[in-house]
């Protein structure tokens, strides 16, 4: 893909809701927690701080967002001065996350840990959260065995080391300490970045859009192989 990567056009196209069923899912997703006025909330790769910005103005949660990618990090700030909302914002990996034991009652997760080391992820995860506090999570997942050429494609493609299917997410999670974990999907299509928003940087290099167009194209070509589920744990 040359000097750009597909995480690289997200965040120049400051997608918003880049994630299977959009801002939609994020929404509901989150209606089904006891979330609470001061609920203690850490978005791990908050990207241009969306859901982040959602979760103050709705709930009026204590939120703190985390992203590694500099222009996410510059658009999600943006985004909270321009609504002048209270949201902590801090530049670092979910791989090894900058917080004390046992401070977040909730941990959010939003087509972040495809891409990142996930049993060293979610380590950190539940180091991170009190005891009794949830995980939520929305993360690609495959649906069907895939040869070893069409692997290559879509790893090689989002730059992710390992596709996992429903059961691989469940034992990953397992072996990170959850209880009462449960997995499922709803009837959306990987590719519902339903009513996205952009905040598109000014300079935006053709490469990235031959980037867009490949996304399309594999999203298309692996519908019945490509999809996701939403996972919640308790520590």
């Amino acid at each position: 893909m040359g000097d750009f990567t597909y995480i690289d056009y997200l965040a120049k196209f400051g997608l918003g809701g880049a994630h299977p069923g959009g801002f939609n899912l994020s929404k509901e997703m989150l209606a089904n927690e006891h979330i609470r006025s001061g609920s203690k909330i850490l978005d791990a790769g908050c990207g241009t701080g969306q859901t982040a910005a959602y979760l103050f103005r709705e709930y009026q949660a204590d939120v703190t967002g985390l992203d590694i990618h500099p222009i996410m990090i510059e658009k999600a700030r943006n985004r909270f001065l321009s609504e002048q909302l209270p949201v902590r914002l801090v530049a670092g990996s979910v791989e090894k996350l900058p917080f004390e034991d046992h401070t977040f009652d909730f941990v959010l997760s939003e087509s972040v840990l495809a891409f990142v080391h996930k049993p060293s992820s979610l380590a950190e995860i539940y180091r991170v959260l009190k005891k009794g506090g949830r995980f939520i999570a929305n993360e690609m997942t495959v649906d069907r065995k895939l040869t070893e050429e069409e692997q290559s494609e879509i790893k090689n493609f989002y730059q992710i080391d390992i596709l996992l299917a429903e059961q691989d997410w469940k034992k990953l999670l397992e072996t990170a300490g959850f209880r009462n974990i449960k997995v499922w999907k709803e009837n959306l299509a990987v590719s519902g970045y339903t009513h996205s928003e952009y905040h598109f940087s000014t300079d935006l290099e053709p490469e990235l859009f031959s980037i867009l167009t490949r996304h399309g194209n594999l999203v298309s070509s692996y519908h019945d192989a490509l999809s996701y589920r939403i996972l919640t744990g308790t520590k």
